[in-house]
């Protein structure tokens, strides 16, 4: 390698090879910091166009380098459809009532038995011809086993059972009633009862376990977001009259289990970013937050929608009605994961202190001062 062109110390008269810096500078001056200031300051000038970029395609903005969408612009319109479908949900089931099926009015339930297999279709059909009509026709297993439920009858169960032989019979298809059972309008009313019993303890649990897990004002969203996505459900059912069965309690509270479950994963990653972000006020907290959980949300409603419309169109009668409401429930609780869990908290002053421990004043450190009388005496 050639020294032509290195400089010469004038104390020696040798070249001078220049020293390569293997630390960076400590003082901050210096190619680095240049660099750094350059590329601090092209990333807040696309930051910057980023986000009047984004307000001209629709308002999404870029918030610590990622594009958030603003769900909570539209917060108070929401709201006001929330309140408006609650509303509208307790006035029908008050002033309309639900089509209460035989599992809480009481009625008839039978097995019957078939030589061959045979259609649900054929034997609604039969029994209306002889006098039975609304009745439920569901498989038990097989196309040859079929559970009954028909409305209160009168008379006793040797005279149902020996009616329901001569309704059913078909001239190639013999059927045989195994058992009959019949449930009075007293234990329908338990049946009623126990299950209000059942939505209140199911919701006050919610309540209990969000409180505990996160804090209060989200727990406070979370259960009025149940109570938003029950009141849907069967406000649904009050206005259209479909039958309100055992089936259906099923699914709403099946409803309750899911919806809790999205508006946690909801919690963990609002409490997370209100932990670790700074500089963002609580609306675009919240913002970032429901962007960030949005794919796991759509992944898992496409999921679960699959499975529903799958026991809709292929379930038979006895998961229909099961079927229609987890299907209204779906959405209702996806919607209320975001605009009713969310934005109830935010009413309430959601704020960062919330997530944040703060010292107790006994376990602060106290701040001693030591002084020696005569060190102060010597130095006057």
């Amino acid at each position: 390698m050639s020294n032509e062109n290195n400089p010469i110390d004038p104390n020696t008269g040798a070249n001078q090879v220049p020293r390569r810096r293997r630390t960076p500078r400590r003082d901050g001056k210096g190619a680095n910091a240049i660099t750094n200031q350059n590329a601090l300051a092209d990333q807040s000038l696309i930051a910057e166009q980023g986000d009047e970029a984004a307000e001209k395609a629709g308002g999404v903005k870029l918030i610590a380098n990622q594009r958030i969408i603003p769900f909570m612009k539209i917060e108070k319109p929401m709201m006001i459809i929330s309140a408006l479908l609650i509303l509208a949900g307790i006035v029908a089931v008050i002033v309309k009532g639900l089509n209460f099926g035989l599992d809480f009015t009481g009625g008839v339930s039978a097995n019957v038995a078939y030589e061959k297999p045979v259609e649900q279709v054929q034997v609604v059909q039969a029994l209306a011809d002889h006098g039975y009509p609304d009745a439920v026709v569901q498989y038990l297993g097989t196309r040859q086993e079929l559970l009954l439920r028909l409305p209160p009858q009168e008379g006793s169960a040797e005279n149902l059972t020996a009616a329901l032989d001569k309704a059913l019979d078909f001239p190639d298809n013999a059927s045989t009633v195994d058992s009959i059972s019949i449930i009075g309008s007293q234990v329908g009313n338990e049946i009623y009862l126990n299950s209000l019993l059942a939505l209140s303890v199911a919701l006050g649990m919610m309540l209990l376990y969000v409180g505990t897990r996160f804090q209060f004002k989200l727990a406070l969203g979370a259960v009025l977001a149940l109570f938003h996505d029950v009141i849907v459900v069967v406000g649904i059912f009050a206005v259209m009259g479909w039958p309100f069965d055992l089936t259906v309690l099923a699914a709403v509270l099946a409803l309750i289990g899911y919806s809790i479950n999205d508006t946690i994963v909801v919690y963990d990653r609002i409490r997370e970013n209100f932990r670790r972000v700074r500089g963002l006020t609580p609306v675009e907290v919240l913002d970032l937050s429901l962007t960030e959980t949005l794919r796991r949300t759509i992944m898992t409603v496409g999921t679960v929608f699959v499975v529903v419309i799958a026991m809709l169109f292929l379930g038979g009668d006895g998961l229909y009605w099961f079927s229609v409401a987890l299907f209204i429930g779906l959405i209702a609780g996806t919607y209320s994961s975001v605009y009713i869990a969310s934005s109830i908290p935010l009413m309430l002053g959601l704020s960062r202190e919330d997530f944040v421990v703060q010292v107790k004043p006994e376990f602060e450190e106290e701040v001693v001062v030591f002084s020696d009388p005569e060190l102060q005496n010597s130095k006057d």
